[in-house]
Parts: C-alpha cells; sequence; structure tokens
C-alpha cells in the first residue's frame, strides 16, 4: 500500500467515535487490555524484557498520544503464547511504518482529516486508522495486509485479519501500540513506533 493512501474504512465510518467503528469482538479485546498485559508478563521470562522497562510497562502512557505524521520505525514484540504452544517472546527487527493524515494530508469525503498507521514492509503488514479516545490514549482499528498484497481488506470484513489497539506516547518521540489478544500466536502484540530521522 501506497504511503499516502487511504485507511481501510468506509468513509462514514472516519472521524467517528471508535465504539460506533469497532467490531463486537474488538470493543471486547479492547476492553480486556489490562488483563493481556497480566496474562503476557506473567508468561515471559523477565530477562527478556529487562532492557526495555519503559515499553514493557503496562501504566506508561503520557498525554498527547498521536504520533505526528511522518516515516517511522516500528518493530514488534510478541508476548506470551495461545494456549502454551510457541514462544513466550518473540521480536521483528526494524521496519518501515508511516503516520498519514493528522494534516489534512488523508481527507474522507466531507472534509474530515483522517490519521492513519501503515506499515510499509514485511510480510504481515497492519494498516489502519487511528482515532483520537483520551487524552492519554488513541485507538488504532485496522487488518492486516499479508505477502504480496497489494490492498488490504476492509476492516470488519474478515475478524481473523482485524486488528485492534491502544496508542499511546511513552517518551520523547516514542510510541507504542498495544494489541490485546490477536488473533494468532501471542496474548499480547507491543508494536514500538520511533521516528526514522
Amino acid at each position: 500500500m501506497p504511503a499516502g493512501a487511504a485507511p481501510v474504512l468506509d468513509r462514514q465510518d472516519r472521524d467517528t467515535d471508535w465504539r460506533r467503528v469497532a467490531t463486537v469482538a474488538d470493543r471486547g479485546r479492547l476492553r480486556g487490555w489490562r488483563g493481556a498485559w497480566v496474562d503476557a508478563l506473567a508468561q515471559v521470562d523477565p530477562r527478556e524484557i529487562r532492557q526495555e522497562p519503559i515499553l514493557f510497562d503496562p501504566d506508561r502512557s503520557l498525554v498527547d498520544p498521536l504520533p505526528p505524521t511522518g516515516n517511522y520505525r516500528c518493530r514488534t514484540f510478541k508476548l506470551g503464547s495461545r494456549a502454551g504452544i510457541g514462544p513466550t517472546f518473540m521480536a521483528s527487527g526494524w521496519f518501515a511504518c508511516r503516520i498519514g493524515g493528522g494534516d489534512g494530508g488523508d481527507v474522507d469525503g466531507g472534509g474530515n482529516s483522517v490519521v492513519s498507521l501503515t506499515k510499509l514492509d514485511g510480510s504481515q503488514r497492519p494498516v489502519g486508522t487511528i482515532f483520537a479516545d483520551t487524552n492519554a490514549r488513541a485507538i488504532f482499528l485496522g487488518t492486516m495486509e499479508l505477502g504480496d498484497e497489494k490492498r488490504p481488506m476492509r476492516y470488519g470484513r474478515d475478524a481473523t485479519r482485524d486488528m485492534a489497539g491502544l496508542i499511546e506516547r511513552i517518551g520523547t518521540k516514542r510510541w507504542r501500540v498495544v494489541l490485546p489478544y490477536p488473533k494468532f500466536e501471542s496474548v499480547l502484540d507491543v508494536v514500538e513506533l520511533v521516528p526514522a530521522n
């Protein structure tokens, strides 16, 4: 998906309350964010996360959660395992990501600015819309684009591809996307975002 491509929501869904856009399953996952952290951290060897105490602190959330438009580096950490199958901690390398909109760059049919998050490379590429929520937390609703697909599915069309997470600023020019109870592998995914430059 090109860096300036539109998010994966229909026009009537953009710039509205995320609760009206999110699927029932995703609203449940977002409500369970604290339980996901507790369950995941209980499975992880503390030595695995010792070097990143801020990133893996469930209560770390600073004001102003929306990352500014621009290019980012992102990496994913998978914490905990489903049904005791597989590793309890996995860390990816850095990938290219982009935050679009918020400055009039991505506009829906009504002229409203839309903030989007897109992972630009790799075989699993989250893409979706960021909704304002509180002064310390935003909400990400999106879908997983796979392999050589050129265009993401619409959010809500395939529950196995839908993604829901909390976006939090955890430091100066440092954010994370917390994805509680993702569909596969882990109990909690944490995507770290830092500016590319």
